[in-house]
């Protein structure tokens, strides 16, 4: 272990630590509720390790869901996570066995982590991220345990504390508008999924949404990317 990569990637991480606390024990909590214990948890925050497909995960294992149902459900909710991937596709380039990891740990607030932080001076960049991806899930696993542990000890009103991960998101989200060069990719997300909630429905307006981000960020990418645009100006004869 490369202690001088941990010591730079643990206080970039420090703001999910706090937020991945309190929702993985919201989690443990929940899955407590109906009866699963600590090893359940751990065992889905290790392997899953989707905040809101767990939550989800939670309600399907209580209504007893097919597994059909189950695989539907979780893509859905996750299928934005394509977009997340498509735009990491140059900072994991290189790393060798670590992508696959790197692939399966991009949840919303890494992916937020990772699209924004700046490896120190000396510290090699892979190495940066593949720690920020580690920490955060170690913090994620450990609130889920905690979580578990507690329900089993003591009772708990588990109503609205799903709350949690909407509450984390948008913490992230404030520190990434204030730290933004350009508000527009936010304000098209926005826009786009206000139009979609408009016209689709709340049921149906993921997908739609989703198209429209990816085609408008697409075509908007040599405004809104200056290294896109020195890269283009390297490979003109």
């Amino acid at each position: 272990m490369n202690r001088t990569t941990l010591a730079a990637a643990f206080p970039v991480t420090v703001p999910v630590l706090m937020g991945y606390l309190a929702i993985g024990m919201a989690f443990g909590l929940m899955l407590q509720s109906i009866g699963y214990g600590v090893g359940w948890a751990a065992l889905m925050s290790l392997t899953i390790y989707a905040g809101s497909g767990q939550y989800l995960g939670v309600s399907l294992l209580a209504a007893g869901a097919s597994l059909p149902q189950v695989a539907f459900l979780t893509l859905m909710i996750n299928f934005r996570h394509l977009v997340y991937g498509l735009s990491m596709l140059e900072k994991f380039r290189g790393m060798g066995w670590r992508k696959f990891y790197m692939i399966f740990s991009l949840t919303d607030e890494t992916y937020a982590l990772l699209s924004s932080a700046q490896a120190p001076e000396g510290v090699e960049e892979h190495d940066f991220f593949f720690w920020v991806a580690l920490l955060d899930q170690s913090y994620w696993v450990l609130g889920s345990v905690i979580g578990s542990v507690l329900g089993a000890a003591l009772s708990f009103d588990t109503t609205g504390v799903d709350f949690a991960m909407t509450a984390l998101f948008l913490v992230i989200a404030v520190g990434q508008w204030k730290a933004a060069g350009s508000h527009l990719p936010a304000l098209l997300g926005g826009a786009a999924t206000l139009a979609s909630l408009l016209l689709a429905g709340a049921e149906d307006m993921l997908l739609p949404a989703l198209a429209v981000i990816v085609i408008a960020l697409t075509l908007l990418r040599p405004r809104l990317d200056p290294d896109w645009n020195r890269e283009e100006e390297k490979s003109c004869p």
